[in-house]
């Protein structure tokens, strides 16, 4: 945890600064830093935005390209150091808990308690959107890591079916590379390695094993047999991609499932959503199946919005509108019908949702009693961020080598051991 700490020690020095006030503004005002960025994401902030304007709120938006959180995080280090803090700030799971440490998090237990959320949500979800008790976030919705996509036409012109385990997918790929079709659609970038590992290890070894290897950061867990049998098949999985995959975006990566020149993309149901927006439908030009060896598990990802302290009342008001109406049905519906995902609350009826976000639904509340639901480590759900950069650091290099699957594991356990130090 020492890198994250670091990160974060020049902030606590400045945690006054946040509380300096700002300009008076006109009406209830939130500035919104995040990397929802992509086609689907872009929608659902919209529709975020939107609903805030409506309600007599100002929207300040501050996007960070490139889909993932470290730029981000980079930006908001900088804007608190330098006591001008974003009024809110997409967080997930340990981060909300460091950030909150600092001091600079606003409470916002009035806002939950008049929403009833503690009824409406799962008791793991509402346990990190807390520090020490006092809300100081909202969820958003629940995205689940292991999914696997493809394109049905592609399937039957090559006269093959979703495969149901990893003999079945490898058969699969043989027929798509002999038809001319890359088997595994993915994109050269460290955190897509991430992903795609974190979705072998709950595959193979089971949430058992994930909880394990990639929650309590057990080393035997994450140097032993069962690792390496997780790293046998990321080098499988990695003779699957094409030659060109160096540094493209997931969702350049979805496209060749859309048009039909990849086979099979494994990755969150963020896919879903940028298929959505692409105009594309589920069951008819898009299927999705659980991963080989995923029945029993759901890596589950919260997107929620954290809170920072200001002294300025229309900010103060704003946050208070924007937090209210994150949880309410009629935006957690239009949010999650732009983005794939799946409504955080659990009171919520599903009408208008596309049939993998029902059988996501079903299998979030199947996974939550048998105790598959698990938070997904690699998408800053479960261990701190320092611990993150190690294992995805020894992941993305595995993948892009020849290194074996016996050091592979003798590293990530060497690496996480230093990263907690």
């Amino acid at each position: 945890m020492r890198q994250a700490s670091n990160l974060l020690r020049g902030v606590a020095c400045a945690v006054g600064l946040c509380l300096s006030g700002t300009a008076a503004q006109a009406a209830p005002t939130v500035e919104v830093l995040h990397w929802m960025t992509s086609g689907g994401q872009a929608k659902a902030m919209k529709s975020l935005k939107d609903d805030m304007e409506s309600q007599g709120g100002k929207w300040i938006d501050t996007p960070v390209g490139g889909g993932s959180s470290e730029e981000a995080l980079t930006k908001l280090r900088a804007r608190v150091l330098g006591g001008d803090a974003p009024s809110s700030v997409q967080l997930k799971g340990p981060l909300i808990q460091e950030w909150g440490a600092l001091g600079v998090l606003q409470p916002i237990d009035d806002v939950a308690a008049a929403g009833k959320w503690e009824q409406a949500l799962p008791k793991s979800v509402a346990a990190t959107m807390k520090y020490k008790g006092q809300w100081v976030a909202a969820p958003v919705n629940v995205h689940r890591l292991d999914w696997m996509y493809a394109n049905p036409a592609v399937l039957k012109k090559v006269g093959i079916t979703m495969p149901a385990t990893w003999e079945q997918f490898d058969t699969a790929a043989a027929k798509l590379k002999a038809a001319g079709i890359t088997p595994l659609a993915h994109g050269g970038q460290a955190w897509q390695d991430a992903s795609l590992w974190e979705v072998i290890v709950i595959s193979v070894g089971g949430p058992a094993f994930h909880q394990k290897a990639l929650v309590e950061l057990d080393p035997k867990a994450l140097g032993g047999e069962t690792m390496q049998k997780v790293f046998d098949r990321m080098r499988k999985l990695r003779g699957y991609v094409d030659p060109n995959f160096s540094g493209r975006d997931w969702n350049l990566a979805t496209a060749m499932i859309m048009n039909g020149t990849a086979g099979f993309q494994i990755m969150g149901d963020w896919v879903k959503g940028d298929m959505t927006a692409a105009g594309k439908q589920a069951g008819k030009d898009y299927v999705c199946a659980n991963p080989p060896g995923t029945d029993n598990a759901f890596l589950f990802i919260v997107d929620s919005f954290a809170m920072f302290k200001s002294k300025d009342a229309e900010r103060l008001a704003g946050q208070k509108l924007f937090a209210r109406l994150l949880m309410e049905p009629r935006f957690q519906e239009n949010f999650n019908l732009a983005k794939g995902s799946i409504p955080v609350r659990t009171d919520m009826k599903l009408d208008k949702f596309d049939s993998c976000a029902l059988a996501a639904s079903e299998h979030m509340a199947k996974t939550v009693k048998s105790g598959g639901f698990a938070p997904s480590a690699i998408h800053d759900m479960a261990v701190p961020m320092a611990v993150k950069g190690a294992m995805t650091d020894v992941v993305t290099k595995h993948f892009n080598s020849d290194m074996s699957s016996a050091e592979a594991a003798r590293r990530l356990a060497d690496a996480v051991k230093l990263a907690r130090e």
